[in-house]
């Protein structure tokens, strides 16, 4: 049962109190730019869950033997194996999607949501831990692009997952890159008034 309420505490960690993005703000680029529908979050997202998630076990596994000098290539290396992986996987198999995000799974690699997992937890934590945080910090990205997305596409083009929901386009203004700031600034908003909302009913600093 331990165990259990461990996961799961990772898991709401990396989805509410550390979200990559609302919280810790690392990896806008995506968020930004291709976050118009909530497809596109959602594609992203799994590719992203699947790179972390993976790379957090491996550094996990062989933590013992990277040495310090050069943990920050290792990282990286290992990061752009994974994204290769996710990457030949999409374009063989869904290459649709694929082609909707383009060099977006490329930039995987280069994602400091990743990095900083690796460097801050997986290194130092066990295979388990390491992989329920690598989930709650996938997870936690995959739900802020799915929620930016959700936002931008339903005022920038009325719809929903592609189905027309309003039969007119609000704001067209939301689909372009720049209202991605614009979106992201007012969840991260909401988020903080949230969190500080459920701490002055808990009685909480």
């Amino acid at each position: 049962m331990a165990n259990d309420k461990s996961s799961m505490q990772l898991i709401s960690r990396g989805i509410l109190s550390e979200n990559p993005i609302f919280k810790l703000a690392l990896s806008m680029c995506p968020a930004v730019g291709i976050s118009t529908t909530v497809m596109n979050g959602f594609m992203l997202g799994v590719a992203v869950l699947f790179v972390q998630v993976f790379s957090s076990v491996t550094i996990s596994i062989f933590k013992n033997v990277i040495h310090p000098r050069i943990r920050i290539p290792t990282y990286t290396l290992t990061i752009a194996t994974w994204v290769t992986v996710i990457d030949l996987v999409l374009a063989a198999y869904m290459p649709e999607a694929y082609a909707k995000m383009g060099i977006f799974v490329k930039l995987i690699v280069a994602f400091a949501i990743i990095t900083m997992r690796l460097e801050m937890f997986a290194c130092k934590e066990s295979i388990n831990d390491s992989f329920w945080d690598g989930v709650g910090m996938g997870l936690g990205f995959m739900v802020g692009m799915m929620a930016i997305g959700f936002v931008r596409e339903l005022l920038g083009s009325g719809m929903i997952l592609g189905i027309d929901v309003l039969g007119f386009k609000p704001l067209l203004f939301f689909i372009l890159p720049c209202a991605g700031f614009f979106v992201v600034a007012l969840m991260m908003a909401f988020f903080n008034w949230i969190e500080i909302f459920y701490k002055r009913t808990k009685g909480l600093k």
